[in-house]
């Protein structure tokens, strides 16, 4: 089964928790602190797999949680790190923020990686919070969550030949004959379904062409298989257009060639410009004598600037020519660039500044920092909370909530969690 588009939810492990410890051996009657950190969560990473192509995974699956780093200890003993997640993607997969609609990756290259969910970092513990005036802290930070996202996966299939034709124009037929491809094939409108992918070879090049599915007038506007199977053109560094020259045609070559153009056009305005040759198909129906009723399409191509070559994909007549100059074609076109340079190996969180407002009677506050605060805060110690509300003082936070006319007992949110504005704690 052939699937081009997906949602699926990702979430990485939280960290664990930092430990509150105190080294006990014997003749050592005030040992200091020893708490362990916490061990970082686990991420989901996707990467680019050249062997698939197809998101038929995702369809089944559609919800991945990596796993939660783990607590530390004493003796300052960390906590293992959570496993991370790999999912395999075809190559040509673009990785979407389904929430904002924003274009996150593009996993154009063998082996790329995207973290789409990174883990949490685990808490400190205890150990590291001595100072000269606080020799023994009871406290450690808690673990922060992993991100948590809902991506749109979409495939453009990468090819460096794209064949496009109407419906029993021969694609699926020539494919099978210049590569190892065995789509099927049938006399009947849209017996290809889906895109096949084949590797061609020419003395020692390879180049991968794709048979996209029949195109009719109206496919740009998603009529029959077109909206769907569109996308998979655009990334083709050569376009080969195959049209039905037999007595037995659909619709005239011509006619058939300027929908084709149309349909591309309305599409996307660039793939209409691509490089492209031209194929008149069939041959094999014409007697040789009879051929010469090709000229006018041959040479009405030619005048417009095309390359025409005359094949017939049953017999093999005009392919060792046509797949000569495909693969010299290739091989002096640039590979299509990428819609995203993005590092993602080195992706970092995105670094929000501090925001205080007020919304109906409840005081808001946003921001990278004092969240992270509040995250690592262990609401259940005493020591922790006041060291909280150190740090937000720090920040300016409780400057801010002042200005607003703040008040004793007034209610603060920050991230999830909701406080009672207590500014002489």
């Amino acid at each position: 089964m052939f699937i081009d588009e997906a949602v699926i939810e990702v979430e990485a492990g939280r960290g664990g928790d930092g430990c509150v410890s105190f080294r006990r051996e014997k003749y050592v009657p005030r040992g200091g602190p020893d708490g362990g950190d916490g061990g970082d969560g686990g991420s989901v990473i996707l990467i680019a797999d050249p062997k698939l192509s197809t998101l038929l995974d995702f369809h089944y699956k559609r919800r991945y949680k990596a796993e939660r780093g783990g607590h530390g200890s004493g003796s300052n003993r960390r906590g293992r790190n959570g496993k991370s997640i790999t999912l395999r993607a075809p190559l040509g997969t673009l990785i979407y923020d389904a929430e904002t609609g924003a274009l996150l990756a593009d996993l154009s290259r063998p082996g790329q990686k995207f973290v789409a969910a990174r883990g949490g970092k685990g808490g400190r513990g205890n150990a590291h919070f001595t100072t000269p005036t606080r020799q023994a802290p009871r406290f450690a930070e808690k673990g922060l969550p992993g991100e948590r996202r809902t991506l749109r996966l979409e495939l453009k299939l990468l090819a460096d030949v794209g064949i496009v034709g109407m419906p029993n124009a021969g694609k699926s037929t020539l494919i099978s004959r210049l590569s190892a491809a065995k789509p099927k094939i049938a006399d009947y409108p849209f017996t290809t379904l889906v895109p096949n992918l084949g590797v061609a070879q020419y003395q020692g090049q390879s180049f991968v062409i794709a048979d996209i599915p029949g195109l009719i007038e109206g496919a740009h506007a998603g009529v029959g298989l077109g909206h769907q199977f569109l996308r998979h053109v655009e990334r083709a560094r050569l376009l080969l257009y195959l049209l039905d020259v037999s007595p037995f045609a659909a619709e005239p070559p011509l006619q058939a060639f300027a929908t084709l153009q149309r349909e591309l056009r309305l599409y996307n305005a660039e793939l209409a410009q691509k490089p492209a040759l031209i194929a008149l198909n069939k041959i094999d129906a014409i007697p040789p004598d009879e051929r010469s009723v090709i000229e006018p399409v041959r040479e009405s191509l030619a005048a417009q600037g095309y390359e025409v070559f005359l094949i017939s994909a049953y017999t093999g007549e005009g392919l060792d020519g046509l797949t000569a100059r495909l693969a010299q074609r290739v091989a002096e076109l640039p590979p299509p660039e990428p819609l995203i340079e993005t590092p993602p190996e080195t992706r970092k969180p995105q670094h929000q500044p501090t925001r205080v407002y007020k919304a109906d009677d409840i005081f808001i506050v946003e921001g990278t920092l004092p969240l992270e605060i509040v995250q690592r805060t262990d609401f259940g110690n005493h020591e922790a909370v006041l060291r909280m509300h150190k740090r937000l003082k720090g920040l300016g936070v409780f400057r801010q909530l002042e200005s607003l006319g703040a008040q004793e007992g007034d209610t603060v949110r920050i991230g999830d969690v909701e406080l009672e504005y207590t500014p002489d704690a």
